[in-house]
């Protein structure tokens, strides 16, 4: 089974991969975050604004 990570710098919850897909950093992902929220559409979405998510994905509402 793929563990979920998140990445400390941008939220973006990828799965199984060592490098985040938005920020390409590797060395923020963490095993440890709560809630998970899916962005479908980031102009319409008020969750997306207040998380500065600017492109559609899974993200992880806090990293530890």
């Amino acid at each position: 089974m793929v563990k979920l990570k998140a990445c400390k710098k941008c939220n973006s919850i990828v799965h199984g991969e060592e490098v985040c897909p938005i920020c390409k950093t590797h060395n923020h992902l963490s095993k440890s975050f709560v809630g998970m929220v899916i962005i479908r559409d980031v102009d319409k979405s008020k969750i997306a604004r207040k998380l500065n998510v600017t492109r559609p994905g899974k993200y992880a509402i806090k990293v530890r």
